[in-house]
């Protein structure tokens, strides 16, 4: 959805009510073009427009996909880890790690969603994303592990490719109540559940991918593989009390931080030592 209404944490704002009741009114009177108008509004995510000075060595390549064009950034040499970004998130906010995994012997293997980035597409939602991590999963040969940032969490938690369940897992401030809290923030925001439900609805029968199948906590506690999460006590976008929720079940660590925020961590020696611990022997650890 929008960044102003995926990124808004305010429970009360001076429009929200002639919003609600703006978008109610026109999904009473004219349903279709309400609707297009709410996909419009709610699935196009904000390109990042600050340049980013690529690491050495990092190679671009566009894959083609069943939804578009995508670009993806390989840096290093060794087994492959895949990484995937959030929600109006980009490859390039994965450089620094990057960097410390190609330093460590490893291939990060980073790709922008599609409509982010240098990626194809106008659009995007969790479906979408999470054809086109198969898709890409299915494409780049063997991988190591696999490492994501916020929404990235609930996308790879949502996938149907057989190998994922057994590969190791670095999760970086993820989104884990994926469906509750999303319905969340469009009631924060004032617009009408009724018009966002239908374009929802839309998507469920286009991608045959229902939200209620949508559960990344319990999938990440019924996976096999190892899995690390590194999450901010203070996240104002990615609730901490659900890492806290996740690494209940005892096989789910949890290094928790503060002052890192929601982004900033991407970049810090926690989640660096993080990604250390996933890759040394077991036993070693």
């Amino acid at each position: 959805m929008s960044s102003k209404i995926y990124f808004n944490t305010r429970r009360v704002s001076p429009s929200k009510l002639l919003l609600g009741l703006g978008t109610r009114l026109h999904h009473a009177l004219a349903p279709a073009h309400a609707k297009r108008t709410a996909s419009k509004l709610l699935l196009t995510p904000q390109r990042p427009t600050r340049e980013v000075a690529a690491p050495t060595g990092l190679v671009q390549q566009a894959i083609h996909t069943g939804e578009g064009t995508l670009m993806s950034y390989r840096l290093g040499q060794g087994p492959v880890w895949l990484l995937m970004h959030g929600w109006s998130g980009s490859a390039s906010q994965f450089y620094p790690l990057m960097n410390h995994i190609a330093a460590q012997g490893f291939t990060a293997l980073a790709y922008d969603h599609p409509a982010h980035g240098q990626s194809e597409g106008s659009t995007g939602h969790l479906p979408r994303f999470v054809r086109a991590f198969d898709e890409i999963l299915a494409r780049v040969g063997p991988v190591q592990g696999v490492i994501t940032h916020s929404m990235g969490g609930a996308v790879t938690l949502s996938s149907r490719h057989p190998a994922l369940d057994a590969l190791p897992l670095l999760l970086i401030s993820p989104v884990l109540d994926y469906v509750p809290q999303l319905y969340g923030m469009v009631a924060r925001s004032g617009y009408s559940i009724r018009l966002f439900d239908a374009v929802v609805k839309e998507i469920e029968h286009e991608y045959k991918h229902p939200l209620s199948t949508v559960d990344p906590l319990g999938r990440l506690a019924r996976r096999q593989g190892a899995a690390l999460i590194v999450h901010d006590e203070e996240d104002r976008f990615a609730p901490h009390k659900d890492s806290l929720r996740a690494a209940e079940d005892g096989r789910t660590r949890l290094v928790s931080t503060r002052g890192l925020g929601h982004g900033r961590i991407l970049a810090s020696p926690p989640v660096f030592a993080a990604f250390d611990q996933l890759t040394q022997p077991r036993g070693t650890a």
